[in-house]
Protein backbone atom coordinates (compact mmCIF):
# COMPACT_ATOMS: atom_id res chain seq x y z
CA UNK A 1 0.00 0.00 0.00
CA UNK A 2 1.33 3.43 -0.93
CA UNK A 3 1.91 5.73 2.04
CA UNK A 4 3.01 9.35 2.30
CA UNK A 5 6.32 9.66 4.16
CA UNK A 6 8.80 12.33 5.22
CA UNK A 7 12.44 12.24 4.11
CA UNK A 8 14.98 14.31 6.02
CA UNK A 9 17.54 15.83 3.64
CA UNK A 10 19.78 17.75 6.04
CA UNK A 11 17.48 20.35 7.54
CA UNK A 12 15.00 20.10 4.65
CA UNK A 13 11.92 17.90 4.90
CA UNK A 14 10.86 16.23 1.67
CA UNK A 15 7.58 14.49 0.90
CA UNK A 16 7.65 11.05 -0.65
CA UNK A 17 5.40 8.16 -1.59
CA UNK A 18 6.55 4.72 -0.44
CA UNK A 19 4.94 1.52 -1.70
CA UNK A 20 6.42 -1.50 0.07
CA UNK A 21 6.77 -4.97 -1.38
CA UNK A 22 7.77 -8.06 0.58
CA UNK A 23 11.09 -8.51 -1.25
CA UNK A 24 14.40 -6.74 -0.71
CA UNK A 25 14.62 -4.95 -4.06
CA UNK A 26 13.73 -1.25 -3.99
CA UNK A 27 13.97 1.75 -6.31
CA UNK A 28 14.21 5.51 -5.89
CA UNK A 29 12.58 7.34 -8.83
CA UNK A 30 13.45 11.00 -9.45
CA UNK A 31 11.34 13.54 -11.33
CA UNK A 32 12.00 16.18 -14.05
CA UNK A 33 13.02 19.81 -13.64
CA UNK A 34 11.30 21.65 -10.74
CA UNK A 35 11.37 24.99 -12.57
CA UNK A 36 9.44 23.53 -15.51
CA UNK A 37 6.62 21.88 -13.58
CA UNK A 38 8.39 18.64 -12.72
CA UNK A 39 7.13 16.63 -9.75
CA UNK A 40 6.78 13.08 -8.52
CA UNK A 41 3.31 12.99 -10.11
CA UNK A 42 4.75 13.29 -13.62
CA UNK A 43 3.30 10.66 -16.03
CA UNK A 44 6.74 9.35 -17.03
CA UNK A 45 7.72 9.02 -13.36
CA UNK A 46 4.47 7.16 -12.69
CA UNK A 47 5.17 4.84 -15.62
CA UNK A 48 8.63 4.03 -14.27
CA UNK A 49 7.14 3.38 -10.83
CA UNK A 50 4.46 1.06 -12.24
CA UNK A 51 7.05 -0.98 -14.15
CA UNK A 52 9.07 -1.55 -10.99
CA UNK A 53 5.96 -2.44 -8.98
CA UNK A 54 5.00 -5.07 -11.55
CA UNK A 55 8.39 -6.69 -11.05
CA UNK A 56 8.08 -6.85 -7.28
CA UNK A 57 10.10 -3.82 -6.22
CA UNK A 58 9.38 -1.48 -3.35
CA UNK A 59 9.13 2.00 -4.87
CA UNK A 60 9.97 5.42 -3.47
CA UNK A 61 9.15 8.55 -5.45
CA UNK A 62 9.60 11.97 -3.87
CA UNK A 63 9.46 15.69 -4.55
CA UNK A 64 12.75 17.54 -4.68
CA UNK A 65 13.14 20.51 -2.33
CA UNK A 66 10.77 23.34 -3.15
CA UNK A 67 8.34 21.10 -5.05
CA UNK A 68 4.82 20.29 -3.83
CA UNK A 69 4.85 19.96 -0.06
CA UNK A 70 8.62 19.51 0.16
CA UNK A 71 10.33 22.30 2.10
CA UNK A 72 13.22 24.39 0.85
CA UNK A 73 13.86 25.99 -2.53
CA UNK A 74 15.39 24.91 -5.83
CA UNK A 75 19.17 24.62 -5.41
CA UNK A 76 20.39 24.34 -9.01
CA UNK A 77 21.19 20.66 -8.61
CA UNK A 78 23.43 20.80 -5.53
CA UNK A 79 20.86 20.35 -2.79
CA UNK A 80 18.94 18.02 -5.08
CA UNK A 81 21.88 15.60 -5.02
CA UNK A 82 21.59 15.60 -1.23
CA UNK A 83 17.87 14.84 -1.66
CA UNK A 84 18.66 11.75 -3.72
CA UNK A 85 21.16 10.53 -1.15
CA UNK A 86 18.58 11.13 1.57
CA UNK A 87 16.02 9.03 -0.32
CA UNK A 88 18.52 6.19 -0.67
CA UNK A 89 19.28 6.43 3.06
CA UNK A 90 15.55 6.33 3.82
CA UNK A 91 15.25 3.00 2.02
CA UNK A 92 18.31 1.73 3.90
CA UNK A 93 16.63 2.74 7.16
CA UNK A 94 13.52 0.83 6.07
CA UNK A 95 15.67 -2.29 5.72
CA UNK A 96 16.28 -2.37 1.97
CA UNK A 97 19.79 -3.24 0.85
CA UNK A 98 19.35 -3.82 -2.90
CA UNK A 99 18.55 -0.41 -4.35
CA UNK A 100 18.15 0.81 -7.91
CA UNK A 101 18.27 4.50 -8.80
CA UNK A 102 16.07 5.66 -11.70
CA UNK A 103 15.36 9.13 -13.02
CA UNK A 104 13.69 10.98 -15.85
CA UNK A 105 15.13 14.11 -17.50
CA UNK A 106 16.43 16.44 -14.73
CA UNK A 107 16.05 13.52 -12.33
CA UNK A 108 18.36 11.47 -14.54
CA UNK A 109 20.88 14.34 -14.58
CA UNK A 110 20.92 14.61 -10.79
CA UNK A 111 21.15 10.84 -10.38
CA UNK A 112 24.06 10.70 -12.82
CA UNK A 113 26.04 13.11 -10.67
CA UNK A 114 25.21 11.16 -7.52
CA UNK A 115 26.32 7.89 -9.15
CA UNK A 116 29.47 9.50 -10.57
CA UNK A 117 30.38 10.75 -7.09
CA UNK A 118 29.72 7.32 -5.56
CA UNK A 119 26.63 5.99 -3.79
CA UNK A 120 25.26 2.78 -2.28
CA UNK A 121 23.16 1.35 -5.11
CA UNK A 122 23.21 -1.76 -7.31
CA UNK A 123 21.74 -0.49 -10.59
CA UNK A 124 21.14 2.82 -12.35
CA UNK A 125 18.55 3.64 -15.04
CA UNK A 126 18.27 6.90 -16.98
CA UNK A 127 15.21 7.91 -19.00
CA UNK A 128 15.91 10.80 -21.37
CA UNK A 129 19.03 12.18 -19.68
CA UNK A 130 18.90 15.81 -20.92
CA UNK A 131 22.35 15.98 -22.52
CA UNK A 132 21.09 18.52 -25.05
CA UNK A 133 19.79 20.86 -22.34
CA UNK A 134 22.17 20.46 -19.39
CA UNK A 135 25.90 19.83 -19.25
CA UNK A 136 27.04 16.33 -18.30
CA UNK A 137 30.73 17.20 -18.55
CA UNK A 138 31.26 16.78 -14.81
CA UNK A 139 29.73 13.29 -14.89
CA UNK A 140 32.97 11.41 -15.35
CA UNK A 141 32.01 7.79 -14.74
CA UNK A 142 28.77 5.78 -14.61
CA UNK A 143 29.86 2.19 -13.95
CA UNK A 144 26.57 1.09 -12.38
CA UNK A 145 24.36 2.14 -15.28
CA UNK A 146 22.40 -0.76 -16.76
CA UNK A 147 19.77 0.92 -18.97
CA UNK A 148 19.30 4.22 -20.81
CA UNK A 149 16.12 5.05 -22.74
CA UNK A 150 15.36 8.01 -24.99
CA UNK A 151 12.97 9.00 -27.76
CA UNK A 152 13.90 9.17 -31.41
CA UNK A 153 12.76 12.81 -31.59
CA UNK A 154 13.85 13.90 -28.11
CA UNK A 155 15.34 17.37 -28.54
CA UNK A 156 16.48 17.53 -24.89
CA UNK A 157 18.03 14.05 -24.93
CA UNK A 158 19.10 13.56 -28.56
CA UNK A 159 20.10 9.94 -29.21
CA UNK A 160 23.34 10.86 -30.99
CA UNK A 161 24.51 12.99 -28.05
CA UNK A 162 23.65 10.24 -25.58
CA UNK A 163 25.69 7.83 -27.70
CA UNK A 164 28.64 10.24 -27.53
CA UNK A 165 28.42 10.29 -23.74
CA UNK A 166 28.13 6.50 -23.53
CA UNK A 167 31.41 6.27 -25.45
CA UNK A 168 33.00 8.87 -23.18
CA UNK A 169 31.88 7.01 -20.05
CA UNK A 170 33.21 3.74 -21.53
CA UNK A 171 30.24 1.74 -20.24
CA UNK A 172 28.51 -1.34 -21.60
CA UNK A 173 24.87 -0.39 -21.24
CA UNK A 174 21.54 -1.39 -22.75
CA UNK A 175 20.49 1.66 -24.78
CA UNK A 176 16.96 1.81 -26.22
CA UNK A 177 15.62 4.48 -28.56
CA UNK A 178 11.82 4.60 -28.92
CA UNK A 179 10.77 5.45 -32.47
CA UNK A 180 8.47 8.42 -33.15
CA UNK A 181 8.75 9.51 -29.51
CA UNK A 182 9.69 12.91 -28.06
CA UNK A 183 10.96 14.00 -24.65
CA UNK A 184 7.51 13.92 -23.07
CA UNK A 185 6.56 10.38 -24.15
CA UNK A 186 3.06 11.50 -25.09
CA UNK A 187 2.81 8.50 -27.44
CA UNK A 188 5.52 6.38 -25.87
CA UNK A 189 4.53 5.58 -22.29
CA UNK A 190 3.44 2.05 -23.13
CA UNK A 191 6.64 1.31 -25.00
CA UNK A 192 8.72 2.82 -22.20
CA UNK A 193 7.01 0.61 -19.64
CA UNK A 194 7.55 -2.44 -21.82
CA UNK A 195 11.28 -1.74 -22.11
CA UNK A 196 11.57 -1.29 -18.35
CA UNK A 197 9.61 -4.46 -17.55
CA UNK A 198 11.67 -6.50 -20.02
CA UNK A 199 14.89 -5.15 -18.53
CA UNK A 200 13.79 -5.80 -14.95
CA UNK A 201 12.69 -9.32 -15.89
CA UNK A 202 16.37 -10.14 -16.25
CA UNK A 203 16.98 -9.15 -12.62
CA UNK A 204 16.18 -11.67 -9.92
CA UNK A 205 14.04 -10.10 -7.19
CA UNK A 206 15.25 -11.05 -3.71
Amino acid sequence: MMVLIDIESGDVRLEGLLDKNSGQKAVVVCHPHPLYGGSMDNPVVETIVQAFKEKGYTTLQFNFRGVGNSAGVFDDGDGEQEDVQAAISKLNQEGFEHITLAGYSFGARINAQVVSNGCNIEDHIMVSPPVGFMSFDDVTSLPLTGLIVSGEHDEYAPPHLIEDHIKRWKISVQYEVIKNCDHFYSTGLGRLKGILVDYLSQVKVV
